[in-house]
């Protein structure tokens, strides 16, 4: 509807599978997997649960009476009582057996821990495209020098392909990192309002076994390893920390990333993808501004202010349970996979279409060169029995003069000053030739070509196809 507002993370840039793993569909129905996932295995255990019950559970998932809820939630206050509701309505021989022993929190926090184990798993194999196509990137301009920065200002030359190593490296690290939190997440499993699991040692007859099988049950059904050893009412709220930081920390490479891009594509050195009838500015014609690492540069901060909620929300939990997480969650954590999907999806369009200028980045290394070589220089004229203090001298004073010349808009004239002092012993001819920018990017190649093989290891098999972005 074009008279409400909407997200626009939702109507403009995340993928159709992030924007179903968030809807209501799939929430709401994780709810009653969950309910149906309970009944089987308290009928399992012993309790007085029909497996015609079960059954009938089991066939009502998807058939979800949305408005039935949405009144009944007017009428209780209650989300999860009125679904409770709902599904008794589809399901009425199993209606006086849903959320046996349960409290909210069974479906609320199992249900999140369900969808954002996927939606991290969705993220990363977004962020193994990434480092697959600046992969090949990086190894196909591993040699290609160009000027490097520190404070960006000139420095001794690297490499296009290396540049792009150290992005891939940022991104690494992140892949490293959603592993460790995928690797670590639990499931809550049924505990009860408190964590005590009073409630079942009453429906079990005090049989702790049976609790504990219930609740690997319920964690095997739905893909985890193992339950949190201990909890209060809801699964601990850290959890959320650690995967909105994992997300925090793939915003930040892309910023990194996006920025560098911004910055060459100032100079004309390298470009972000420009489509044939793309407009750069609505008054400028000539324009063609950076549109896609802006918007990355953009949602990333979004994303990393966004990541401050979790430690938040975490750090002022109250005993065993306080509800003022609820209304915090429901925004911060979907809306922090949704940017971080927008994020990889636009990364990934930005790196398969890099454009590098290659005779643009020859000029301006070549630009500096003569600066940039008078350290080889200086070695050279005192192998040629010249002395050290003195010579630094010859060629700090030229070197000042020739960057006033430039600063006049001259062309750079150090070459031949240096050529005409006697100090230092060296035609125009032998200056020229240490002039060559390939001489002076140490090791850039091998360890590009080293980088990558690493990487390309560790990703493995990278599958589907690279994200279009939507405008």
């Amino acid at each position: 509807m074009k008279d409400r507002y909407e997200s626009p993370l939702a109507s403009r840039y995340a993928s159709r599978y992030m924007l179903e793993l968030f809807s209501p569909d799939r929430r709401f129905q994780t709810w009653r997997r969950l309910w149906a996932a309970l009944a089987r295995a308290e009928m399992e255990l012993g309790l007085n649960i029909t497996p015609e019950q079960v059954s009938e559970l089991e066939a009502h998932i998807t058939d979800i009476d949305y408005e039935l809820a949405a009144r009944r939630e007017q009428e209780v206050r209650h989300d999860v009582m009125a679904h409770v509701y709902a599904y008794g309505k589809a399901a009425p021989g199993a209606a006086g057996i849903i959320h046996l022993g349960a409290t909210s929190c069974y479906v609320t926090d199992n249900a999140d821990l369900v969808l954002y184990r996927d939606g991290l798993r969705y993220l990363r194999e977004e962020l193994k495209k990434v480092l697959a196509l600046l992969a090949d990137f990086a190894e196909k301009y591993r040699a290609l020098p160009t000027l490097g920065y520190t404070h960006y200002q000139p420095a001794q030359p690297v490499t296009v392909g290396k540049r792009a190593a150290l992005w891939m490296q940022d991104f690494a690290g992140d892949l490293e990192e959603l592993d460790f939190v995928l690797g670590s997440l639990k499931f809550l499993g049924c505990r009860g309002t408190t964590g005590t699991e009073a409630s079942f040692l009453e429906l079990f007859e005090g049989d702790g076994e049976k609790i504990d099988r219930m609740n690997r049950m319920l964690a095997e059904r739905f893909g985890f390893a193992s339950c949190f050893p201990v909890c209060g009412q809801t699964y601990p709220r850290k959890t959320d920390s650690r995967i909105l930081n994992a997300l925090s920390a793939i915003a930040q490479s892309a910023y990194r990333f996006a920025n560098d891009i911004r910055l060459l594509q100032h100079d004309r050195q390298v470009e972000e993808p420009f489509e044939k009838n793309q407009i750069g500015s609505s008054a400028m014609a000539y324009k063609r501004n950076p549109m896609r690492c802006e918007r990355i540069c953009s949602l990333s901060r979004y994303l990393m202010a966004d990541a401050l909620n979790a430690p938040l929300t975490a750090s002022v939990q109250w005993m065993e349970r306080t509800l003022d997480d609820s209304a915090n969650r429901r925004i911060s954590l979907p809306e922090g996979f949704l940017c971080a999907d927008a994020i990889l999806r636009l990364v990934q369009n930005v790196a398969n279409g890099l454009h590098v200028n290659e005779k643009i980045v020859a000029r301006t290394v070549g630009e500096y060169m003569p600066f940039l070589a008078t350290e080889n220089i200086l070695m050279e004229a005192v192998k040629r029995g010249g002395d050290r203090q003195e010579l630094h001298e010859v060629i700090r004073r030229c070197s000042m003069e020739a960057t006033a010349r430039m600063k006049e808009g001259e062309p750079c004239d150090l070459i031949s000053r240096l050529a005409a002092e006697p100090a230092l012993g060296l035609s125009e001819g032998e200056l020229n030739a240490v002039l060559r920018p390939e001489s002076y990017i140490g090791r850039c190649p091998e360890q590009v070509a080293e980088y990558v093989r690493t990487v390309r290891a560790a990703i493995g098999t990278v599958e589907g196809e690279t994200a279009e972005i939507n405008l």
